[in-house]
């Protein structure tokens, strides 16, 4: 990938990292009735060693600029409130209610770049984000009317926020030069040292089947983590962050695949908002670049 621009790379990064994402989902879901800090400590447990892997083999290994460690703190934190909330969407949701939920998060990394980092956004950019959201909308239809839906779906609002808050402190770090290993590790050790005291007083026994399933998870999004921070460590949220909607294809293929799933024409029309949004994002970025 040496040859292609930050841009380019990162655009490559969003994508791939929505697709485990997608699947980190769908284990989630299929791993049962577990409180959601019992699924989140495994998810950041195996991102944790993935992590410790790479920075052991690294040339620069566990250094980082003591300056920087208020932003990765608050990285950690608002990484972790937004996957608790996203778990506990997902058990508590339809499955389509809580990805778009999760969906808001590219939405507010804008909006907190604007804030956080000073990074102004061009009316096609912002124009583009809207489309593909609105386009999401039309994929999962979300069913807020549902009776006791109301909580739920506020959490995974508040889910959303979060992760949208964290991701631009991913740039923040990315451009102070930390790398994204690093990032990876401290947010993944951050949020298994804050859940393992509630894991350790309400821990629920898992079968067999419930262990494999969150190890596909923790695996999954250990996949989605590292491209995640690769993509927003190598350019501008307002540039990227719109292919962040091809999570809501993804999870629509696979739940078709695993679950027999099969979308109507809003859902279709949604892919084709969707990926029509992304194709024209993506060229836009090639003529300018």
């Amino acid at each position: 990938m040496a040859a292609l621009s930050d841009k380019k790379k990162a655009i490559i990064f969003i994508i791939c990292s929505a697709f485990f994402f997608a699947l980190m989902n769908m284990f989630v879901r299929m791993s049962g009735d577990l409180p959601s800090v019992q699924k989140s400590f495994f998810r950041n447990f195996v991102a944790f060693f993935f992590a410790l892997i790479i920075l052991i083999r690294s040339k620069e290994g566990f250094s980082f600029d003591k300056k920087n460690l208020p932003v990765f703190i608050a990285r950690a934190g608002f990484g972790t409130l937004g996957i608790l909330c996203n778990f506990y969407a997902v058990d508590h949701l339809l499955l389509s209610d809580a990805s778009i939920l999760n969906k808001l998060s590219p939405f507010f990394a804008i909006v907190c770049s604007y804030f956080i980092l000073k990074e102004k956004i061009k009316p096609i950019q912002a124009t583009a984000v809207a489309i593909a959201f609105c386009g999401a909308l039309l994929v999962v239809k979300p069913g807020f009317a549902v009776a006791g839906a109301l909580v739920p779906s506020l959490i995974g609002v508040a889910g959303g926020f979060c992760a949208g808050i964290a991701y631009t402190y991913v740039r923040v770090l990315g451009q102070r030069g930390e790398r994204g290993p690093f990032i990876v590790l401290f947010f993944s050790a951050f949020s298994c040292i804050v859940t393992l005291p509630f894991l350790i007083f309400d821990f629920h026994p898992m079968t067999a089947a419930q262990v494999l399933t969150l190890l596909l998870a923790g695996l999954s999004a250990a996949g989605g983590q590292f491209t995640i921070t690769a993509a927003y460590t190598h350019a501008p949220a307002r540039e990227v962050s719109v292919f962040d909607y091809t999570q809501i294809v993804f999870a629509a293929g696979l739940g078709f695949f695993f679950f027999g799933q099969i979308p109507d024409i809003w859902s279709i029309l949604g892919y084709i908002i969707i990926s029509g949004v992304a194709v024209a994002m993506f060229l836009y970025n090639i003529l300018r670049s």
